[in-house]
């Protein structure tokens, strides 16, 4: 990481952290009213930094570049994620302590008979509850994405405001002038992200529209779809990265979905996307007609060998996986870069081995080496069988292991066996860079 994306990751942690602290500095200071218990206090105090952390998400979702760049967006998304329990956690701990220090708390769970102070408090918690279970376990509990992503906003608003109406309504704690302008502050703030994500940003994509010029049938069961821009030059990405994709629908809507390009970096502004039918929104890539229209949302993430410097490079993809590695080599062969390569690629059968024919022509346009690795090979096969392991690793990485950077994308098992057997033949963990598809 350079020295200004440096002081820009500083820069955020120190905004998140103000963030967080905010309502607990504003908590301790100025008078408190007497005669309340510690175990009371100790229960606001809770409550506000869970509260704080739950407004802090519309921050970390709002896609903006310059947050996301320093760490990558799949890093923030996995805080977002990480943090998002540990804010379930603060806000469910203020109610139990209220009915462990005084059972007699617990009638306010009557939603009929009980006041306005504990209705607003009791259905944030539960749409709070709602939001994290329908996200943690979205695959088991079979939840379409498109539908949850509606209910996941839906939900986040409401327990959001629910739960600033249950202080208004409480009142302690933001009696004082400067501490109701904090409790304005923060509201507008999460309110001024929302409105930049659901209103502002669709209508820059609006502005920038893009076509479908192509759609190719490749191997493995997937389709490159080439879109070009329209009265617009496009933008510049890093070899690697990806975009929020919209089709067949106006960015105001929710159909958008994350690919990685698997274009050259250096092709100007038409970019193309590799996708595999693997759900309902992939499956219906290959029925995209020319001349439909198409918007992004990005560049994003640092999976790309322009932001990791290295004197040569080791790429291990299994399946779909090469998609974002596959714009990087051929960004390197655009470019005639002269350092060496290999690529370890895995999959099922040799038929699923999406783009195989331009590998070969790739290596003849630069240091490259590929090595297919198959798990039910057909008899005769003569290449690497099985999975890749540290066997196989170990017989083709360079013995100088640490000079070089690896790229590691597929399936999560893959890329955790991989990830594990580079740590034991003494790669650094600084030389590892690994992109997994779980976004959302």
């Amino acid at each position: 990481m350079g020295r200004q994306l440096r002081r820009r990751a500083v820069f955020w942690v120190l905004v998140v952290l103000l963030l967080v602290l905010a309502p607990l500095f504003a908590l301790l200071a100025g008078a408190r009213p007497e005669g309340r218990p510690f175990w009371v206090e100790l229960s606001v105090a809770l409550g506000f930094a869970g509260l704080a952390l739950m407004g802090l998400q519309f921050l970390l979702t709002a896609r903006i570049r310059y947050l996301t760049t320093p760490f990558g967006i799949d890093i923030v998304y996995h805080f977002h994620r990480q943090i998002s329990v540990i804010a379930t956690l603060l806000v469910l701990a203020h109610p139990i302590i209220l009915f462990v220090g005084d059972p007699s708390n617990l009638a306010r769970l009557n939603l009929i008979e009980a006041g306005w102070q504990a209705r607003t408090g009791v259905l944030s918690v539960v749409a709070l509850l709602a939001l994290v279970v329908s996200s943690l376990w979205r695959q088991p509990l079979g939840l379409a994405y498109e539908p949850w992503r509606a209910a996941h906003g839906t939900l986040a608003v409401l327990a959001v405001a629910l739960a600033m109406a249950h202080v208004a309504i409480v009142g302690y704690h933001v009696a004082t002038p400067w501490k109701r302008a904090l409790w304005i502050a923060l509201p507008m703030l999460w309110i001024a992200l929302l409105a930049y994500v659901r209103l502002i940003k669709p209508w820059l994509m609006l502005r920038r529209p893009y076509e479908v010029r192509e759609v190719r049938e490749e191997r493995g069961g997937a389709y490159t779809l080439v879109l070009q821009p329209v009265g617009h030059p496009g933008f510049q990405f890093m070899p690697g990265q990806f975009a929020w994709l919209t089709l067949r629908g106006s960015p105001y809507t929710i159909r958008e979905h994350p690919f990685s390009f698997s274009s050259s970096a250096a092709a100007g502004g038409q970019v193309a996307f590799t996708i595999k039918e693997l759900g309902d929104f992939t499956a219906t890539i290959k029925e995209a007609r020319p001349g439909q229209r198409a918007y992004l949302d990005g560049p994003f993430g640092v999976f790309s060998v322009d932001r990791n410097l290295a004197p040569g490079y080791v790429f291990v993809a299994g399946g779909v996986g090469i998609t974002p590695i596959m714009s990087m080599l051929r960004t390197l062969a655009d470019r005639r870069d002269p350092r060496p390569l290999l690529l370890l690629y895995a999959n099922k059968t040799w038929d699923e081995a999406t783009f195989r024919e331009e590998l070969d022509s790739l290596v003849e346009r630069l240091a490259l080496k590929v090595v297919h690795v198959i798990e039910e090979p057909d008899d005769g096969w003569q290449g690497e069988r099985g999975f890749v392991d540290a066997e196989i690793l170990g017989r083709y990485v360079p013995e100088e292991r640490a000079s070089v950077d690896y790229f590691i994308c597929g399936p999560d098992p893959m890329m955790d066996a991989v990830e594990e057997a580079l740590d034991g033949l003494g790669v650094p963990l600084g030389h590892m860079h690994s992109e997994r598809y779980n976004l959302v």
